[in-house]
């Protein structure tokens, strides 16, 4: 008697590798519902090792560092420099050495339905997390560039408040006035994975506030456009006008005042 399709689907959600013998064994299988669960099972596999590939290429400057002798490798990236209200998020991020996170990639390539699942990973397999926020007054004070660097100077601090201080930063797009060695990586979120753990980190972060004002500031739409400038946004700033967390040498704010 033959095997049954569903004990045979059990006995492939084993199967890692696509020379296991057990492919070419259920290659002369000819049940229509065999072949399917068999070219599946090995889409699956395929799937992963192309995953794997990806993250082992985002994986190339930690790699280099790691041979160098460092050992606590922080990824930096922020978020929140293009709004016209809310802070900007920077997040400081050493993961374990040669640590994989499936899906993790810079938070602007990964689905918004998928950013708190991968997000709480990143939580669970870090050594350490630190955030730096400085609110919209700060940036209309110093402009948004300073307030960025305050930001990642922020959450390096975060960290070794936790008693560890990196020993190199990556840092996506942005070199910082610090005695610490670093590396300014242009597309850095999709370069390195401890860029793209702190992008997506800072992210989340940020979207969860900018959820919170807009209970406090209804009708802006700020849970959705995380302050962007979007049509809701705008329409909200010519009917309620400007919040206390709006950026006020943004335009068109700056000019309504």
């Amino acid at each position: 008697m033959s095997t049954s399709i569903r004990i045979i689907k059990k006995r492939l959600e084993t199967v890692t590798s696509l020379s296991d013998p057990l492919f070419e064994q259920l290659a002369s299988d000819t049940r229509l519902g065999v072949q399917k669960v068999l070219i599946s099972r090995q889409k699956a596999i395929q799937a992963d090792l192309d995953e794997s590939t990806r993250l082992e290429a985002m994986l190339t400057y930690e790699k280099s560092l790691y041979e160098k002798g460092y050992q606590a490798i922080a990824g930096i990236d922020e978020v929140g420099r293009g709004p016209l209200a809310g802070p900007v998020v920077a997040a400081c991020v050493i993961l374990p050495k040669g640590c994989k996170i499936k899906g993790l990639n810079d938070s602007k390539k990964i689905s918004k339905s998928k950013h708190e699942a991968i997000y709480q990973v990143v939580k669970e397999k870090a050594v350490a997390i630190g955030l730096g926020v400085v609110d919209n007054m700060c940036i209309d004070k110093v402009n948004i560039y300073e307030a960025t660097k305050l930001a990642m100077l922020a959450a390096i601090n975060h960290l070794e408040s936790q008693a560890i201080k990196p020993d190199y930063l990556l840092i996506d797009a942005m070199s910082l006035d610090i005695p610490l060695p670093q590396q300014s990586i242009i597309k850095g979120d999709a370069n390195s994975l401890s860029i793209a753990a702190a992008s997506i980190v800072a992210k989340v972060t940020r979207d969860r506030m900018m959820a919170n004002y807009d209970q406090q500031f209804p009708g802006y739409g700020f849970a959705k456009n995380a302050g962007y400038g979007t049509k809701e946004h705008l329409q909200g700033l010519q009917t309620y006008g400007i919040t206390p967390i709006h950026r006020k040498s943004f335009e068109p704010i700056k000019s309504m005042q």
